[in-house]
């Protein structure tokens, strides 16, 4: 940990070459700071880059409006990590420690120069990246969470934010630390808040909120017509993203929950190449989607598709969640699956409450030393059993069939298997859920023998079957009695992703017949964007 650590330090503090520092200074202006003066506040829009020519620039805690870290921005570095490539905003506030003399550039030719140099384009996202991953690790940020643990509506915005790897500061309710911030805020110690700065208490919070506030969720009203939309992005969808942008497409992602899907949601990835130690899902995607952001692609959520049309010109119309509508002449679907959701009585009061479709570290805190309940037989729930028995007091794995699941990799059953901490219990299922405000104990019921019993856990984890995210398409396209997306090479389409409507593709998940593995995902979603040029140049 301490070596990342320290390559994460070291990233931050990357040099631009003389000819790029050159190259900023004919395009940017000059513009002076007084030692006190804010150089950007939380909440700005991250609309130009900022490159230090002379003085010291410090980051500010929200709480004290002291210098938060003894590192600061000095002579020939520069503000700004990831959300810049988005057009995000500030979550920090940075202030001039002495007089500071800086070289600004906005936005909009920054990114072009970035665009026509790739080797000054490479220093900068790799140092706005490392900052990004600082920040979310260390949790350093204007945004405070204190108990999500016990408020359902914060605790979705924990999830978003974490699966996001938006910076965020997260407090238990009682802690030292939460009753700090609440006092120097002037609220209550035993109520759960989102807090902005040191006391503005941020009203109804939700994902979407949060995202539109950070400059996530952008506005698209009058954007012309893009080339490509791709709608979901999970591991097939970052992929064509990737690619999309390579190729010089105007392209967008459109993603309803996290960037990543569900691979995001797993803990550990053994089998995909290039990692031989693992990679959990969200790093994964997360990688992808930097990637994709320098290409050009851009990226909004969480918003969702519910309705798609063709127009008159043979492109396509998208209807969002709002209302609002976007025109493409090519359509990506790469929407994957969801979790299939149990038929037992109060499931919606204890989801977020004990119930959880994910196996993070955020939700493996509500099974710390006690005993967690796994259902499934898949690569899903082999991955979070391995997971959480690192910290929980055992796992129990419940697999409703008398033996895991063909589709789960070899190494991990095997582990499974062997792992002292981890019982399967086969031809089992979950009967009943119980508890007050959270989940405090489940039925265990044997489908063979009819036995039952009641098991004290405050985590269950549910990752059963999968349904195809489609009931959007209509339609539009032809789908199987499941509801996958039927592709295949036709008499007017040489792709093996093409759907049955000129101009669309499914690939990943949610495409009938697919493998459903991440390898497969970022294969199809890298090899569509060839037949997407194709319809568009053909």
């Amino acid at each position: 940990m301490e070596t990342l650590a320290q390559d994460l330090r070291q990233m931050q503090r990357t040099p631009l070459a003389d000819e790029h520092v050159a190259l900023i200074r004919e395009r940017g202006t000059e513009r002076r700071y007084a030692a006190g003066e804010m150089v950007v506040r939380p909440g700005d829009p991250m609309d130009a880059f900022i490159f230090c020519e002379e003085g010291e620039i410090e980051v500010v805690d929200p709480d004290t409006l002291e210098r938060a870290i003894e590192a600061t921005i000095g002579p020939t570095q520069y503000l700004g990590e990831i959300a810049f490539l988005n057009g995000g905003r500030w979550t920090m506030a940075l202030r001039a420690a002495q007089d500071t003399r800086c070289t600004v550039v906005p936005r909009a030719p920054m990114l072009e120069l970035m665009a026509n140099v790739p080797e000054m384009s490479d220093i900068i996202i790799t140092v706005y990246a490392a900052r990004r991953r600082r920040t979310f690790e260390e949790q350093a940020s204007v945004l405070t969470i204190v108990g999500a643990e016990r408020d359902l509506a914060l605790g979705r915005v924990a999830g978003f934010a974490s699966r996001n790897k938006i910076p965020m500061r997260r407090f238990d309710l009682g802690s030292e630390d939460a009753d700090r911030v609440l006092t120097r805020a002037g609220l209550p110690l035993d109520q759960p808040v989102l807090l902005y700065g040191a006391d503005k208490v941020v009203e109804n919070p939700t994902p979407r909120g949060l995202a539109r506030f950070l400059g996530l969720d952008l506005t698209l009203a009058g954007e012309d017509q893009f080339d490509v939309v791709i709608i979901g992005a999970g591991p097939a969808g970052i992929a064509a993203a990737v690619y999309a942008g390579a190729e010089g497409l105007s392209a967008l992602v459109i993603e309803d929950q996290v960037i990543g899907g569900q691979a995001g949601s797993s803990s550990r990835i053994e089998n995909y190449m290039g990692f031989p130690t693992g990679i959990s899902g969200a790093d994964l995607c997360f990688r992808g989607e930097i990637q994709a952001m320098r290409l050009g692609t851009r990226f909004v959520m969480p918003r969702r598709v519910v309705g798609i049309r063709r127009n008159d010109d043979e492109s396509y119309c998208l209807t969002l969640d709002d209302g609002e509508e976007i025109q493409s002449r090519a359509v990506v679907v790469a929407t994957g699956v969801q979790y299939r959701r149990l038929p037992l009585d109060r499931l919606e009061d204890f989801e977020g409450q004990g119930v959880f479709y994910a196996a993070t570290d955020l939700e493996a805190r509500h099974c710390r030393g006690s005993e967690a309940v796994v259902i499934g037989g898949g690569n899903s729930a082999g991955q979070a059993a391995m997971y959480l028995s690192r910290t929980a007091k055992h796992v129990h794995v419940l697999v409703r069939g008398k033996a895991l699941a063909d589709s789960m990799s070899a190494y991990l059953s095997n582990r499974l298997e062997q792992d002292p901490r981890i019982s399967i219990h086969f031809e089992s299922e979950c009967a009943a859920l119980s508890g007050n405000d959270h989940l405090e104990s489940i039925c265990i019921r044997n489908k063979s023998t009819g036995e039952q019993r009641d098991l004290a856990t405050p985590a269950l984890f549910v990752m059963v079957g999968a349904a195809p995210m489609t009931s959007w398409l209509g339609d539009s396209v032809a789908m199987d009695d499941k509801g996958f997306v039927i592709t295949g090479v036709s008499e007017t389409c040489n792709s093996p992703y093409a759907t049955s409507a000129p101009g669309i593709y499914a690939v990943g998940d949610v495409r009938a017949g697919s493998t459903k593995r991440v390898a497969a995902g970022v294969g199809e979603g890298s090899v569509v964007i060839a037949s997407v040029w194709n319809y568009l140049n053909g």
